[in-house]
């Protein structure tokens, strides 16, 4: 079972934006846990794979390891960590997975 993680800056902007519906979506990110193949591929950057998670109009935005997610079975992906790092709307999606692009490049996955 794979390990998912939110980035306290994008847990406190996901409570302070939906209030009692943050429960619901915090539910839905950590349903990746149980089957972490969910989500669709954005990109690579140096190993790292871009996903996003969809919830109603808004994005989420993981980072996870890439080379572990394809080539491992599902019951040896103890040790994966999936990180949501950022979250968007459909109208700022592009400018925010070239802001996670960019500090993967920069500062790599720590600067989250």
């Amino acid at each position: 079972m794979a390990k998912v993680e939110i980035v306290t800056s994008l847990y406190d902007e996901i409570n302070k934006r939906f209030k009692q519906q943050s429960v619901e979506i915090l539910e839905h990110l950590k349903s990746l846990e149980s089957s972490p193949g969910k989500g669709k591929l954005l990109g690579t950057v140096g190993g790292i794979i871009i996903k996003e998670l969809k919830y109603d109009n808004f994005r989420f935005y993981f980072i996870t390891d890439g080379f572990k997610l394809k080539c491992l079975k599902k019951e040896d992906l103890i040790d994966l960590l999936l990180r949501f790092v950022r979250m968007s709307d459909k109208k700022h999606q592009q400018q925010t997975i070239d802001e996670i692009k960019h500090i993967l490049r920069t500062v790599g996955a720590g600067g989250f």
